[in-house]
C-alpha cells in the first residue's frame, strides 16, 4: 500500500507516568499496522518504553536522543535515511517518537532547534509518517515550551487522544519569523578576512576555507567539509548571484564561521518566497539540479540564509 497523511504531534508531559501514557500506544498501534517504529528519547524514557511494552520490545529500534539529535540539518538527513530504508520506498508507514536535546544549547542553536521542528512539516509533508514529539515541561527552556503548539500542528493529550493545535503556525511564515527574530551571532568587529571572487576562482575559494578551518583548529576531516561546503556555496553565488561575491571568514569562543555573499543579478533558481526551504528536503537522485544546498547542510553544522533579487548571503557554522 501507499500511506499518506503525515501526522507531527507534540506530547508535553510532566511525569514517567504522562510520559507512558502518551507513547506506549502510539508504539503498539504502530506495532499492529506493521509500521517501522523508531524510538529517539532520554536515555531513562527508552528505558521505561522498554519496560512498559514488555515482550513487544524487541520490535521497536531504539537511540539514546544525545546521539541522534547533533544539528538540526544532519538530524533530519537521519530521519530521512531511516525512513527510506525501513519505509520500504513509501509503501510502508513509519512511527517516530522523537525527543529533541535541549540542555546545553547557546540561544542560537536553541532557535535553530525550534526552526527545526516546523521544518519537518515540510521535509516529511508528502509521507504518510508519523511523528510523536515528547517535550518534558519539567525541565525545558521558557521559548521552548512556547514553540510547542506554534510548529506542531497536533497535541497529543493522553492514550491515544489528540487535538488540533489552535496556534500552529505554517512553516513558511514560522521560517520567515525566525529569520527576523533570530538570535544569531554577529561577526566580532575587526576579525574578518574577506576573499573576493568570480567566475573561474572557486580553487582559490576552497583553499582558502581550507588554511582557515586549520588555523580554527578543526579536524583534518571537518576542514575538509568546510571547504567542501564554502566551494559549492561560493559556485551557487557565481551561478545565481550575478558572477562574483565575497567569501568572509571569522571565528568565535564557539564556532568557526563562513559567509558567503553576493550582490544579486543572477536567475534564481527558485523563487525568493521558497528559499527558506531550499536543502531541507533530499532532492531526486536522479535530477540534474538542485542537490548543492542539502549537501551543504549534511556537511555543516548550522546553516542559515538570507535570499533577494538584492543579493543573497549563506552562512555556515562549524562547532569548534
Amino acid at each position: 500500500m501507499t500511506c499518506t497523511g503525515f501526522v507531527h504531534q507534540a506530547l508535553c508531559y510532566d511525569s514517567d507516568d504522562a510520559f507512558l501514557a502518551g507513547t506506549v500506544d502510539f508504539v503498539r498501534e504502530g506495532l499492529a499496522a506493521d509500521d517501522a517504529v523508531l524510538a529517539v528519547v532520554d536515555r531513562h524514557n527508552v528505558g521505561l518504553l522498554r519496560d512498559a511494552l514488555g515482550g513487544a520490545e524487541k520490535e521497536v529500534d531504539y537511540v539514546d536522543a544525545v546521539d541522534w539529535y547533533g544539528f538540526p540539518s544532519r538530524t533530519l538527513g537521519r530521519y530521512h535515511d531511516y525512513c527510506t530504508e525501513h519505509g520500504r520506498g513509501g509503501a510502508r508507514r513509519v512511527r517516530v517518537i522523537g525527543e529533541p536535546v535541549w540542555t546545553g544549547r547557546t540561544p542560537f542553536e536553541t532557535s535553530e532547534w525550534i526552526r527545526y521542528e516546523s521544518l519537518v512539516n515540510v521535509a516529511f509533508a508528502d509521507s504518510g509518517h508519523r511523528i510523536l514529539c515528547p517535550y518534558d515541561t519539567r525541565a525545558l527552556p521558557a521559548d521552548v515550551v512556547a514553540g510547542i503548539r506554534r510548529t506542531h500542528p497536533e497535541l497529543a493529550v493522553g492514550s491515544g487522544e489528540q487535538r488540533p493545535s489552535g496556534r500552529y503556525v505554517d512553516p513558511a511564515e514560522f521560517v520567515a519569523e525566525c529569520d527576523r527574530l533570530g538570535p544569531e551571532p554577529e561577526a566580532p568587529a575587526g576579525s574578518v578576512r574577506e576573499v573576493g571572487f568570480q567566475r573561474g576562482e572557486s580553487v582559490a575559494v576552497r583553499l582558502a576555507a581550507a588554511e582557515f578551518a586549520r588555523r580554527g583548529g578543526l579536524a583534518q576531516g571537518r576542514a575538509r567539509d568546510m571547504a567542501a561546503a564554502v566551494h559549492e556555496v561560493a559556485v551557487n553565488a557565481v551561478r545565481f548571484g550575478g558572477g562574483s561575491g565575497v567569501l568572509r571568514l571569522w571565528q568565535d569562543a564557539d564556532w568557526v564561521v563562513c559567509e558567503v555573499a553576493d550582490h544579486g543579478g543572477g536567475a534564481r533558481a527558485v523563487p525568493v518566497e521558497d528559499a527558506g526551504f531550499l536543502g531541507h528536503v533530499p532532492p531526486d537522485p536522479y535530477a540534474a539540479s538542485g542537490h548543492g544546498l542539502w549537501v551543504v547542510r549534511q556537511l555543516s553544522d548550522l546553516v542559515t540564509e538570507r535570499i533577494s533579487a538584492r543579493g543573497s548571503a549563506v552562512r555556515l557554522y562549524f562547532r569548534r
